[in-house]
């Protein structure tokens, strides 16, 4: 797996406190490179992840970004170091609703949350510079390849079946060409559906 090396991506990851997002009973091992549970079956992925990741996005200040599977909340708090425009979509009314709270109380409160399906992206808002997913589908979702900014539009996503490895792949849009470049195996959580 390759190295994070953006300065920015580094301080984005320095900056938002890991174990705000974590439970109460994994606290000691919030800041430990391991993914952790997070309940309702998903988990946080662990920091090194995360940064590759972002670092992946290549994203810019003031562009926009949508986030599928906002979990317990921590990526998007990531992205949201990086840029002001974060939109984010969590199936689960559950930790939906515990992160955006957790958002207000972390000063994230212009994070856009959504509670819903994450297959079908977030139209009203895109198209988005990058899209960031962060459970496995078993297939790329045409809806959020259409949703990427057709000038250079970038998102990373685990592919692959659930309960087995994946393949991370950074997706890109210029005009009507897409391309689709596998990088590494990683183990997500499936991703959920209506």
């Amino acid at each position: 797996m390759p190295v994070v090396s953006d300065p920015r991506v580094i301080a984005a990851m320095q900056a938002v406190p890991r174990h705000c997002f974590v439970p109460t009973n994994y606290l000691d091992q919030a800041y430990n490179d391991h993914p952790l549970p997070i309940g309702y079956g998903q988990t946080i992925s662990q920091p090194s992840l995360v940064a590759m990741m972002t670092e992946m996005l290549d994203l810019q200040p003031g562009e926009r970004v949508l986030e599928i599977g906002t979990g317990s909340g921590y990526q998007a708090a990531i992205l949201r170091e990086i840029t002001d425009q974060v939109y984010t979509i969590e199936i689960i009314p559950e930790l939906a609703g515990t992160a955006r709270r957790l958002f207000e109380a972390l000063g994230y409160g212009d994070i856009h949350t959504l509670r819903g399906d994450g297959y079908y992206g977030w139209w009203e808002y895109a198209p988005f510079d990058a899209i960031i997913v962060t459970a496995a589908p078993d297939h790329v979702p045409a809806p959020l390849v259409a949703q990427l900014s057709p000038n250079g539009g970038r998102m990373v996503i685990p592919v692959g079946p659930p309960g087995g490895y994946q393949s991370l792949w950074l997706i890109e849009r210029h005009g009507e060409d897409v391309t689709m470049q596998r990088l590494f195996d990683v183990l997500f959580v499936p991703f959920t559906r209506e």
